[in-house]
């Protein structure tokens, strides 16, 4: 692999560079994509800071004076030690997003560890047992939100089984003037206090969106079909490696090479669909993991997941496109052979609006004229999509509604529980929300990992989980109970093999994450399903996914929005030998 460019084009991006000293050289408005900290000894220090974004300072903490973070690079096979000083005045945390380590090595202040208490320094020490694409954030409170996060590229021990010529780290964020605690006030106080392109009469007048019948019965039922995203472009600026738009981040490239772009979602609230106008990607690696290459031409990457893609550039400039899954807004770079160059930036597509799918009824049959008869299903004809017919049997006074909880026996009927998805659908042949009329957009059944994965026994237990939440009053959990409710950690037994089902009973699409392993969706790929540690469940939709639960110790489990995990969307899952009740 060679980082190297043109000596011009060298001294135009050392040139760039030098207005903008709070980054890190990977970052810089022309990046060179060299690596920032390394070797067997890495410092870093947490600080408060400023970060000018499109020309404007904002206050915000960084980590050894960059945002994003320096970039730190390891090799598999070695011993990382990482030296965190906390120079804020609160406890702050780092967590290694997707690395497996000892438990206590995790970063999660109050599961893991204790925090780092401001003014002192934690030394994290672990073996790296793994190669790809990773990156690192803060734990703590809403820090996150602030700029406290940064990537991690892990070399193979070995060859690299993706051959490229040069890459380019492609950090995605999101970042508010407002305080983040400003933020989570008003969505407490009104879910969808951001989201300022709702459903207007308008837009009724002029044909656009749902029709009346649809907005009313919709409106019945307290549901908003245009809530993708709870923090929107009315509050955000969309970064790339910690720059705006109109900053223009450009990652340099000489025509014909095979470029691998490690493309890292490090926002707090933001699923970005990505693509590049007029130049194909081949997928390689989806959360560190190596898969067999397929190409398209976008894809939806969710909240803490990560996708590696190579593409092969003519002699142009291309601009990266991270539209926002409710194109409010976009992030933007641009990919060129030399600096100063740019191509032209689409502009945003119209919003998605949810459909009944997205309710949870994705598994009924939405053919015919909707008049009665077996199409009928109990929560059409709430509706007002079709008459039941209650000789055929489909009414005859059952009427579910959206909040039967005998349809989730598992679930606690608390106010952290608005709706329950009638018929959740496997939705993971689907590329996402917004993303339906894209003929190659990628889908988690279009990923097949390339090795055969280390663990194909089949799972000896099955359990389910849902992920509930309520919009209005803004809380969040899992099967009905915040974090500050629960009782227990969910328990497995060290080296079982179990198969968790995720349901999705929200309008919202949920980014779930568990620390300290990676799991095989289960997508009929048989012994090379694709292995991940975060997931993206669709709206009213569910996944299937089997763990081996082969790391000891007590881990997060939480929805990776960070709001909804504040709110009360994580628990802990703790993984004990048998018989072992300590």
């Amino acid at each position: 692999m060679s980082d190297a460019i043109g000596r011009r084009a060298l001294i135009a991006g050392g040139a760039a560079a030098a207005l903008t000293p709070w980054l890190p050289l990977w970052a810089k408005p022309v990046s060179a994509g060299l690596p920032t900290v390394s070797g067997p000894d890495v410092r870093l220090t947490i600080a408060h800071q400023t970060l000018a974004i499109d020309g404007r300072d904002h206050h915000a903490i960084g980590i050894n004076g960059t945002i994003p973070g320096p970039l730190i690079r390891l090799t598999e096979g070695t011993q990382a030690r990482l030296h965190v000083t906390n120079r804020l005045d609160e406890d702050s945390s780092i967590h290694w997003h997707g690395l497996i380590l000892p438990f206590h090595m995790d970063g999660v202040p109050g599961i893991s560890f204790p925090g780092i208490a401001p003014g002192a320094t934690f030394t994290y020490e672990f073996p790296v047992r793994q190669a790809g694409t990773y990156w690192y954030h803060s734990h703590s409170g809403l820090q996150e939100q602030m700029g406290h996060y940064g990537p991690i590229v892990i070399d193979p021990a070995g060859a690299d089984p993706v051959a490229h010529d040069r890459e380019h780290v492609i950090l995605l964020s999101d970042f508010s003037p407002l305080h983040p605690h400003a933020i989570f006030r008003k969505l407490k106080q009104m879910g969808g206090y951001f989201n300022h392109r709702k459903q207007t009469l308008s837009g009724l007048l002029a044909g656009r969106d749902q029709p009346l019948k649809d907005r009313l019965a919709w409106g019945a039922m307290r549901m908003d079909p245009t809530d993708i995203s709870d923090v929107t472009a009315a509050a955000y600026r969309y970064l790339v490696n910690g720059h705006g738009p109109a900053d223009n981040w450009t990652g340099l490239f000489r025509a014909g090479e095979r470029v691998r772009l490690r493309i890292i979602n490090a926002s707090a609230m933001t699923t970005f669909n990505i693509r590049i106008p007029g130049l194909p990607m081949t997928v390689v690696q989806a959360d560190g993991c190596n898969v067999r290459p397929v190409t398209v031409d976008e894809f939806q990457i969710g909240v803490a997941e990560t996708y590696d893609v190579i593409v092969t550039p003519e002699d142009r400039a291309y601009t990266l496109v991270g539209e926002t899954s409710d194109r409010s807004g976009m992030a933007r770079a641009t990919l060129a052979p030399r600096a100063g160059m740019a191509a032209p930036v689409p502009a945003l597509r119209p919003r998605p609006v949810l459909t009944m799918k997205d309710m949870g009824m994705g598994g009924m049959d939405h053919g015919g004229d909707h008049g009665g008869g077996p199409a009928c299903a109990p929560e059409h004809a709430a509706m007002g999509h079709c008459t039941p017919d209650a000789a055929s049997g489909n009414g005859g006074g059952m009427d579910h509604g959206m909040r039967d909880m005998t349809l989730a026996p598992t679930v606690r009927d608390t106010p952290a529980v608005q709706s329950i998805s009638p018929m959740p659908a496997d939705r993971t042949g689907e590329p996402g929300v917004g993303l339906e009329g894209v003929e190659r957009a990628l889908t988690y059944r279009d990923l097949i990992a390339l090795d055969r994965n280390p663990d194909t026994r089949t799972p000896t237990r099955q359990m389910q989980i849902h992920l509930t939440g309520n919009m209005e009053r803004y809380m969040w959990a899992f099967d009905g109970v915040k974090m500050n409710e629960v009782k227990a950690p969910i328990p497995f037994t060290q080296g079982e093999r179990v198969r968790v089902t995720l349901v999705n009973d929200t309008m919202m699409t949920h980014p779930i994450h568990l620390h300290g392993h990676f799991f095989e969706l289960v997508t009929g790929k048989g012994d090379h399903a694709p292995r991940k540690h975060t997931v993206n469940v669709q709206p009213g939709g569910k996944l299937s996914f089997d763990l081996t639960a082969d790391a000891y110790g007590d881990w997060a489990f939480h929805c990776h929005l960070l709001y909804h995990m504040h709110a009360g969307m994580m628990q802990v899952v703790t993984v004990r030998p048998a018989g072992d009740a300590a």
